[in-house]
């Protein structure tokens, strides 16, 4: 993944203009566990901080280019917030982080060392489509979810 200064997507050519105020969980939204993770943000961010945006999408393809990320191979949750991207477990503990209790409480993962989380992550992610299953079409958010999902 290429290390960028914040907010450098919005002076690239290729990234569409999008409302980046709150952070945007970048999800592949035919993974059947991925998709389930996306339903589980939406139930459990009662204060509405996080949007969703699958990796599908125009925009979603336009950053996973921009920040060096092989497109199509779906394999880590991108979490943008602050102009800043985090993936794999430093996405995952960062999203239970902004959901709150108990969700929060999950940080202490953050006393594993990186290669180690990282290596858990990636280890589930070689294996999610095998374990769960892959969706025909990409999640489509129901219409009351709607406005929680970048466009």
């Amino acid at each position: 993944m290429t290390r960028l200064e914040p907010y450098a997507y919005r002076r690239d050519a290729a990234v569409p203009a999008f409302d980046d105020t709150l952070p945007i969980i970048i999800f592949d939204g035919k993974c059947v566990l991925c998709a389930g993770f996306a339903q589980f943000v939406l139930r459990h961010d009662r204060r509405g901080r996080l949007r969703l945006l699958a990796a599908q999408t125009p925009l979603g393809e336009a950053l996973y280019r921009h920040f060096g990320l092989s497109y199509g191979d779906f394999d880590t949750y991108v979490l943008l917030e602050s102009g800043a991207v985090r993936v794999k477990s430093s996405a995952a503990l960062r999203i239970f982080v902004k959901l709150g209790l108990p969700w929060s409480l999950l940080s202490v993962g953050h006393a594993l060392p990186r290669w180690f989380r990282d290596g858990l992550y990636d280890f589930v992610a070689r294996n999610r489509v095998g374990w769960f299953g892959v969706r025909d079409t990409c999640y489509v958010p129901s219409p009351a979810d709607a406005a929680r999902f970048v466009q």
